[in-house]
């Protein structure tokens, strides 16, 4: 889905981006995130016996690690909906206001909650 009422079509694209890394990574979620200067960067979630980490956490962490300094917009497709936790890690690089776009398996969006 990829042209939603009311969404800004740079973050139509992102909830795609998180669509594709659900699909390439474990089935369970996926994330995306464009950063300040208009860069992307996509991740799934991460479970392993010595590594845990939800896919905004991956794509926060790969914005973060390619120098990005700060967030414009997050999305993530899941069924467990966003923790608390997931909107601190966006907050941590992107500040207070950030959009967190949560979309189904099917990309439409389910909410969006503000850092």
């Amino acid at each position: 889905m990829s042209d939603q009422p009311g969404l800004d079509p740079e973050d139509s694209k992102i909830i795609t981006l998180a669509r594709s890394a659900r699909a390439r990574g474990s089935g369970v979620e996926g994330a995306a995130v464009r950063d300040a200067d208009g860069r992307t960067y996509a991740g799934a979630d991460v479970a392993l016996t010595s590594l845990s980490l939800s896919a905004l956490q991956v794509a926060v962490a790969m914005a973060a690690s390619s120098g990005a300094r700060g967030l414009e917009a997050a999305a993530v497709v899941t069924t467990a909906g966003v923790d608390d936790i997931d909107v601190a890690v966006v907050a941590d690089l992107g500040g207070p206001g950030v959009p967190v776009h949560a979309a189904g398996a099917d990309g439409a969006l389910l909410a969006t909650i503000r850092t």
